[in-house]
């Protein structure tokens, strides 16, 4: 937004407006209305009002939890891809377990490589 909207972007700018009582005002609004579920675009305008107007006092730190309700659509490609990743990453980790356990050792160097260091020598 603040690159298509000059007034948007000097209020952004403004040393006095900050992201954390931007954070503060929407959760305080979202409280104060006494509703559960807002669509993204309420969300936005709470922020948008807050960088627009003067003199809005964010109200107090509210300790809370908040829950973003959006579905990522992957494709199938994405979905195996996201699979093959993470079956990696526990057959790596279940492997440096049995190492640093001692249970399983390190790949034996191959002989080959020995022999052509001895026919390097002799």
């Amino acid at each position: 937004m603040a690159r298509e909207d000059r007034q948007f972007a000097e209020r952004l700018g403004n040393p006095a407006k900050k992201i954390e009582d931007c954070i503060t005002f929407i959760i305080n609004q979202v409280r104060e209305s006494g509703l559960q579920g807002f669509d993204d675009d309420e969300i936005y305008s709470l922020a948008v009002h807050y960088y627009m107007e003067d003199g809005i006092d964010p109200g107090k730190p509210v300790e809370c939890r908040v829950v973003v309700n959006h579905q990522v659509q992957l494709t199938d490609e994405e979905i195996e891809e996201q699979k093959r990743r993470a079956r990696d990453a526990v057959f790596s980790r279940e492997a440096e377990r049995l190492r640093s356990s001692g249970r399983i050792a390190t790949k034996p160097e191959r002989k080959e490589d020995h022999e052509e260091e001895l026919l390097l020598f002799s």
